[in-house]
Order: structure tokens, then sequence, then C-alpha cells
């Protein structure tokens, strides 16, 4: 493998494109090369070795950008190696437990064959986009509960898979 890596993600406030950043650094620092896009603005894969694909959470769905992207992509998505992360609990239960895929991401890794589902913590503050996260924040239900020491980690896991193990 060249060791071409794309991380795609489905942002609304940025939270998972950190994430994603934060995942393609990594990978680079392992020795691959990636980089870190919003699923929205991805033409192609067809020059990735491997592609994780990221999208937050809204209301137990991942992000449109991030359905969609795996829909278009879907039969170069399986042809390659491919992992999946969501983030989105407002709360420290991903750094506490595994948290499962909701069903629509738990189907898409079936069918896509994707080697490995994480789900992080979120990160909604003060001037965030939308109505919803307007109320989540008023009920004082908002913070950052993202974890990038277990985002580092899982993604040192996917360099040294992407690698073939070595």
């Amino acid at each position: 493998m060249t060791g071409k890596v794309l991380v795609a993600y489905g942002t609304t406030n940025g939270s998972t494109a950190r994430i994603a950043e934060a995942i393609a650094d990594v990978l680079r620092k392992d020795g691959l090369t990636a980089d870190a896009l919003p699923a929205r603005s991805v033409a192609s894969v067809s020059s990735y070795d491997a592609v994780v694909v990221g999208g937050g959470l809204y209301a137990g769905r991942w992000h449109k950008d991030a359905r969609r992207f795996v829909r278009k992509h879907g039969r170069a998505l399986a042809e390659r190696p491919l992992w999946l992360f969501s983030s989105g609990p407002l709360d420290p239960s991903a750094s506490e437990r595994d948290i499962p895929p909701v069903p629509g991401v738990k189907k898409v890794m079936a069918r896509l064959d994707a080697r490995e589902h994480v789900t992080f913590g979120g990160c909604l503050e003060e001037g965030a986009k939308g109505w919803v996260a307007g109320m989540i924040l008023r009920s004082g239900k908002g913070g950052d509960f993202r974890d990038f020491t277990a985002i580092e980690k899982w993604a040192g896991r996917v360099a040294t898979d992407a690698r073939g193990g070595e």
C-alpha cells in the first residue's frame, strides 16, 4: 500500500472536523499521507488506498454529508480498507464505555465491510448553529466531551492496520 488515506467527515459546527483533523495528524505522524476533507467536497476516492469516514450524530442519525458520502462512493469504499467514527454524546459516556453505532451506521458497516467503528464524545459550545443546538445550550447540556487522547489512540490503531499490521 502506498499509504494514502482519506479522512472524510460530515459536520455542522466543526466539532467532527476537528476530530477528523486529529486523526489525519496521527496518520501522518505514523508515516502515511492523509487528507482530512469535508465529505461533501470529495469527488472521488480513487486516489486513496484507505478511507476513514466520520459524522456527527444528530437525533440518532449520522450527519447527512457522511450518509451521502457513503452512498455516493459505496462501491469504491467496499474495495478498500474502511473505518468509521461518530461524534456526538454531549456527556462523558463515550469515554466511559463503548457506544455501539447507530442503526444507520451499523448498516453501512455491514454493507461496506468496515473494519471498525468508534463513537467519540461530541462538542457543542456557544455560537453553535441551529435551533436545536440553541435549545441544548440553553438547557445547560452543551460542552466539549471530545477525548483527544482516545481519538489519537484509535487513529494509531487505524494507522497500524492501514500499513498492514506492521
